[in-house]
């Protein structure tokens, strides 16, 4: 499932045009990726919480010339399922 077969799903539940869903979908997308830069966590009931982990700075080696090579810190989503979600797909 991609996000056009999402915004339709949507569009079937709500009534309304392909583009009004389109927005409403891309409306929650954008609320989460907002929420995470500012390092908040975004919690849906029974799908689980979106966060931001901060990874450290560390050395690493290229597997082709095996030269070490600095890998900055930087920060990187995570996401934890809820009990539900994991029920569901078992």
């Amino acid at each position: 499932m991609n996000k056009q077969a999402i915004a339709e799903a949507v569009q079937k539940v709500l009534g309304g045009t392909k583009v009004q869903a389109e927005q409403v979908v891309d409306t929650v997308f954008d609320s989460i990726v907002a929420t995470l830069k500012k390092g908040s966590e975004v919690s849906i009931a029974g799908l689980g919480i979106f966060s931001v982990k901060a990874r450290a700075a560390r050395q690493a080696r290229n597997p082709r010339t095996g030269e070490t090579i600095s890998v900055p810190a930087m920060k990187v989503p995570k996401f934890r399922p809820a009990k539900a979600l994991k029920d569901a797909v078992k």
